[in-house]
Formats: C-alpha cells, sequence, structure tokens
C-alpha cells in the first residue's frame, strides 16, 4: 500500500521541496515531483540548479529524452508514463492520478487557507480509501 506523508504549513514550496528532494537523493530515491503550475514548476526547476554548492540534484522534466535515465523528474502532467513510482512530490491541490502506483507521496501543503483547505480534502480522500497517514508540520523559518 502507498505511504502517504502531509507535510503543513510550509512557508515556502519551492525550497522545502528542494530539501525534501536532496534528503531522498541522499537515499538514492528517485522521484516524480507533480505541479500543475508551470510557472512554480520552472521555479522549482531553476531551483534546483542553484540549490545547494555541493549536492547535485539531477533533474528534467517530463519531455526530455533522458527522463527513462534521471531519477529527479518534474510534470505538470500526472497521467504521463513515468520510468519510475518510488516517491511522488504533490505540490498541487489534487489528488494525483493514478497515485496508488507510488510507493510513496509526500503531499506539500502550504501555509495559505485555499492549500490548507485542498490539503484537508486530500487527507479525507486518502482516508476514506483506507490508507494509513502520516502528519508532519513543517518548522517555521
Amino acid at each position: 500500500m502507498t505511504r502517504i506523508d502531509f507535510h503543513s504549513n510550509v512557508a515556502d514550496k519551492i525550497h522545502y521541496t528542494c530539501r525534501l528532494i536532496r534528503k531522498a537523493r541522499a537515499a538514492d530515491c528517485r522521484i516524480i515531483v507533480f505541479d500543475n503550475d508551470r510557472a512554480q514548476l520552472d521555479l522549482l526547476n531553476e531551483a534546483l540548479w542553484t540549490f545547494s554548492e555541493s549536492d547535485f540534484l539531477p533533474h528534467v522534466l517530463i519531455d526530455d529524452p533522458l527522463v527513462a535515465q534521471t531519477p529527479i523528474i518534474l510534470t505538470e502532467n500526472d497521467q504521463a508514463v513515468f520510468p519510475h513510482h518510488e516517491l511522488l512530490i504533490n505540490l498541487t491541490q489534487i489528488v494525483p492520478n493514478d497515485f496508488s502506483k507510488f510507493a510513496r507521496i509526500i503531499e506539500v501543503i502550504a501555509t495559505g487557507q485555499q492549500d490548507t483547505l485542498a490539503g484537508r480534502e486530500r487527507y479525507r480522500h486518502y482516508q476514506q480509501q483506507g490508507i494509513s497517514l502520516t502528519h508532519i508540520t513543517a518548522k517555521s523559518s
């Protein structure tokens, strides 16, 4: 069964997601990041190149020819064919399509009211599916 962790009270989704990705890559995890906001996805793409001087976080957008060989994939399309299903980081306000294919999902919930309400709806949706959930409150920076 898919393991789902909710990370709430996130002040800066881009920076927080970079930290999550760095930690997951240190554990040799392959990652899909889903964000249906293209502007935010572009910001994340740029941030992953500049986030850390000492960490290399190899990533591509889903339509890149190197997608099958790259451990971090950024996508707006949750219906794409993914080369791996280890970890999905969801930055959207919707339940990802075929979420149960993933071994683990991290739901990143920002501090805004809309994001919080949508996060609660997703939490209830997963609970109704019988999934055991974990909740982590991000520390203020």
